[in-house]
């Protein structure tokens, strides 16, 4: 059992991250097809079909990436970047960790794992190891992570949008008391489900990100200012189903757009939901604005993006 204890500050100070961590969700991917977990993962949207499709190609795929899974479970803490949500980003702070920590990471893996060429460069701290850690990453992700990336970031947008609706309508005490089954809201603290012993975390005025994430089965969390909690997302498959529904009739980006302005974004909102560049998110809520299926309204220097009557019955059909 986790208990987090907050103070009326910390209270003022609950974020939600607005996407899953591409660097963690990355190392966590590895470890459900290593395991097969149950659970809140298994019932993931679109999960058995990616399954199926990478089901026996896990080893060239992975790389050194298979090996990196801590016996005792848990997460080895360069995979842990919760304030880098980006992948490329957050596998430069991961090839940087200091070859001190690096070597406590890998020593905590069995002798038949850790005595790989591989691993031995990585715990040194060696240029070839840090290149193979990033280089494994990163083409892991594209060439397995990637197709899933669109359904993982919708089904984000509706679990973000189901808090902000909790919230609204029944504050922080409503939200904490909601976000994972079998946690308890105590209020001034927070019960939390975990096979790990019993533990006191005090925010002492620190406040608290939450951070959603698709593959993560156990609550695991990241000291610092703000300490990040890392949560299992609320599972819905509205967000994409209407996306596939469209993508004959308006291409499958532009229609995952306008999935994603179910709830108004900005054009950067719109792209972090998507998972497309910048420009691509411009270009695409152009078309949609000309169609007559969203509207745009300038707030200060960013414009916000909101579903037309058209647009959402067009999504509602």
């Amino acid at each position: 059992m986790l208990r987090i204890h907050f103070t009326e500050a910390d209270l003022r100070q609950i974020t939600v991250a607005p996407v899953p961590n591409a660097l963690l969700e990355t190392a966590l991917s590895v470890r459900y097809l290593r395991t097969r977990p149950t659970g809140l993962v298994r019932s993931r949207p679109g999960l058995r079909q990616w399954q199926q499709a990478i089901a026996h190609s896990l080893v060239p795929r992975a790389g050194i990436l298979r090996s990196l899974d801590p016996p005792q479970g848990g997460i080895f803490e360069f995979f842990l970047q919760p304030t880098t949500p980006g992948l490329h980003a957050g596998v430069d702070l991961a090839v940087r960790t200091p070859v001190q920590e690096l070597a406590d990471e890998i020593a905590l893996l069995p002798h038949p794992i850790r005595d790989s060429r591989a691993l031995r460069e990585l715990a040194d701290g060696t240029r070839r190891g840090r290149q193979v850690l990033a280089q494994d990453t990163l083409l892991y992700f594209n060439s397995t992570l990637a197709p899933l990336w669109p359904q993982m970031q919708a089904t984000a947008v509706a679990d973000r949008a189901l808090r902000a609706e909790t919230l609204l309508r029944g504050g922080v005490d409503a939200m904490l008391a909601t976000l994972v089954p079998g946690w308890r809201w105590e209020s001034p603290t927070w019960h939390i489900s975990s096979p790990c012993a019993p533990t006191d975390v005090h925010l002492n005025g620190r406040g608290l990100m939450l951070l959603p994430s698709y593959f993560v089965q156990e609550p695991m969390y990241v000291p610092g200012e703000p300490l990040t909690l890392i949560y299992p997302l609320h599972a819905s498959e509205q967000p994409t189903s209407a996306a596939e529904m469209l993508g004959p009739l308006l291409g499958r980006t532009r229609a995952a757009v306008l999935a994603a302005l179910r709830h108004p974004a900005t054009t950067t909102e719109t792209a972090d939901r998507v998972g497309i560049s910048l420009p691509s998110a411009s270009q695409h809520t152009t078309v949609l604005r000309n169609a007559g299926l969203i509207t745009t309204t300038r707030t200060g220097i960013a414009v916000l993006h909101t579903l037309t009557p058209l647009g959402r019955a067009l999504l509602g059909s």
